[in-house]
């Protein structure tokens, strides 16, 4: 596949051909994104599709994607690169049965064969033909000092090894950051990117990536799981399932064989797409319980 974006329908046209259905505004950040060379940063829902546009874009690109989950805690070590320490004092004592002064030992056992690239550094010491995609997910799981970290690589996508140099980028990877808004992530950081809030689908977007994800479903089927997740949507759980809960939930049901949903159904596959104990009984003590209720979701 061509790995340039000629224009805004053609990353529609090449997402869908990727099975990942796209509107317009997401489709124009894509397409400003590779040409200006800028980082794009995703915020919505857990499972509206955020990190799979990482993972479709390393695709369309015929590249690598270097995936650096944050969570509390990150910090550029682990992030960025460590020390072989194992490998390092093997081969001091080695060495040291040789005639090698200290000086030279230190210089061998400080260099790129000892290191440990994590995502990032990875992704700057990137050697393949086309650059890397590299998906820095749930950015508002870590800290704000790694904030600040990351402000300084995706500035000039270079760092300072003190023991080796200074190392930079020969190819500015795609970045994609996704953030699940469980926190405020810094302004700075957003400056340095493509905005783009992904929302939940309307039923009609709904139905086209099931029936793409899925091309075996039925049409009512597929509509009728739509509709079901749609409405879902609108109760007030502490967390409503996102585009992902649905596929899961529609490979569930054709797994058990069903091509209709009844009330039986829904009741034993509930696991599928609410994840909360507290959800579980809300929706069947406000919604299934009520037999008016029921009827509009079946």
């Amino acid at each position: 596949m061509a790995n340039e974006f000629e224009s805004i329908e053609s990353v529609m046209e090449k997402l869908a051909d990727a099975r990942y259905i796209a509107d317009r505004a997401l489709a124009t950040v894509l397409f400003l994104a590779h040409r200006l060379e800028k980082p794009i940063f995703l915020e919505g829902e857990p499972g509206v599709g955020k990190t799979e546009v990482a993972i479709v874009m390393a695709k369309l690109f015929e590249t690598r994607l270097i995936r650096l989950q944050c969570y509390e805690g990150l910090d550029a070590s682990s992030a960025l690169y460590e020390w072989n320490y194992p490998k390092q004092l093997l081969h001091i004592r080695l060495e040291e049965k040789g005639a090698r002064a200290r000086e030279e030992i230190e210089q061998i056992i400080y260099s790129r064969r000892f290191l440990i690239r994590r995502p990032l550094l990875e992704a700057i010491q990137w050697d393949g033909e086309r650059a890397p995609v590299l998906l820095i997910d749930e950015i508002d799981r870590s800290d704000e000092e790694f904030e600040a970290f990351l402000l300084e690589v995706l500035a000039d996508f270079q760092i300072t090894i003190p023991e080796i140099g200074t190392l930079k980028a020969e190819r500015r990877p795609m970045v994609v950051v996704t953030s699940n808004r469980t926190r405020d992530v810094h302004d700075a950081l957003k400056r340095r990117c493509l905005y783009h809030w992904i929302e939940y689908p309307s039923i009609e977007k709904e139905y086209d990536i099931i029936k793409t994800r899925l091309p075996g479903i039925e049409d009512r089927f597929a509509k009728a799981v739509a509709g079901f997740m749609h409405r879902l949507r609108d109760v007030d759980f502490l967390k409503k399932p996102g585009v992902s809960e649905t596929l899961d939930w529609a490979r569930a049901l054709l797994a058990m064989n069903r091509n209709a949903l009844d009330e039986d159904v829904v009741e034993e596959t509930l696991g599928c797409i609410l994840k909360y104990e507290e959800d579980i009984r809300k929706f069947k003590e406000e919604i299934w319980s009520d037999e008016e209720k029921r009827a509009a979701y079946l």
